[in-house]
Formats: structure tokens, sequence, C-alpha cells
């Protein structure tokens, strides 16, 4: 099933009111990591934008493919190298919010007979927020709704105090 109207609306709301959230705390205090050995709420934010650049790619790619074939990639090396906690939160927060606000395009854009069709070569029991099984069928609308997810959760860390 496609995704519709009203999920890419919900999803463009949940990015919108997720960073007027996150931009009430201050560049200090995002900083601050949330406990010995965890990410700062800069680092999950960088987090979040190394996900919105990955899945973009996967998104976009798997409209021209017969799979849901991807590379991973090494989350916590990818926050140290780019020093997420050395940059302004507030860009953080905007470049976030800006690329999701262009993923919700790319999924309400996207082709529906790609994004529908069931595809038995995948590696979404290793790559997705919420594993799918390799023994069934996985389409690019499944791994749309499931990086949507992936967002929701991170929010919740960084907001919770």
């Amino acid at each position: 099933m496609p995704l519709e109207p009203e999920f890419i609306a919900a999803f463009i709301s949940t990015v919108s009111n997720a960073a007027e959230q996150l931009l009430t705390m201050s560049d200090a205090d995002a900083s601050v990591a949330r406990a010995p050995g965890k990410w700062s709420r800069k680092e999950i934010d960088g987090h979040l934008i190394d996900s919105a650049a990955n899945n973009h790619a996967r998104f976009v790619k798997a409209q021209a493919t017969d799979h849901l074939l991807f590379d991973g990639y090494d989350q916590d090396a990818w926050v140290r190298v780019q020093r997420y906690n050395e940059q302004s939160w507030v860009d953080l927060v905007e470049l976030w919010r800006a690329y999701n606000l262009h993923l919700a395009n790319v999924m309400g854009s996207a082709d529906r007979a790609a994004s529908d069709r069931p595809r038995t070569r995948h590696n979404l029991d290793q790559v997705a927020f919420v594993r799918i099984s390799r023994d069934r069928p996985a389409t690019l609308t499944d791994f749309m709704r499931d990086y949507v997810a992936h967002p929701e959760h991170h929010v919740r860390q960084a907001v919770d105090p």
C-alpha cells in the first residue's frame, strides 16, 4: 500500500513539532552526554542526519532495482568522525528538519509500482529500525514506514529529561 498523503502530512508535522521542541534546548545542554558512554542530544541529532542521508539514497535507488539490499554503516564512527558535539545545535536541528522535509517529498512522490512491489531479496532484517524477516517479502513502502518510526524513537530520547 503506498504512503498516503495523510501519512506524509503526519510525518511533516512530527518533524516540524520535534524541531521546535528540540530548539528550546540550549547549545550547552544539547552537548551533554545523556549518560556515560551515551550520545549527547547533538550526537543523537547527528545520527538522525546520517540516517536521513543513508535512507535518502536507499529510497531513490530502490525505485530502480528489483531488490532492497542496502549497505549498512558504522553509526558510531559516523557520529565520531563528524564531531557533532562541536557543531551548532541550531544548525544541526535545522539540517535535520530540512533533510526530513525533503525525504517526506521523496517518499510522497515515490513511484507507486516500485514502492509497492514485493521484494523477496532484501536485507531489512539487518538495516531496518524494526527488522523485517528475510523469509517474507518486503516493499519499499514498508521500509519508508520503518524510517519514519526511527526519528520518532530518537527524538523522544533527546527530549526526555
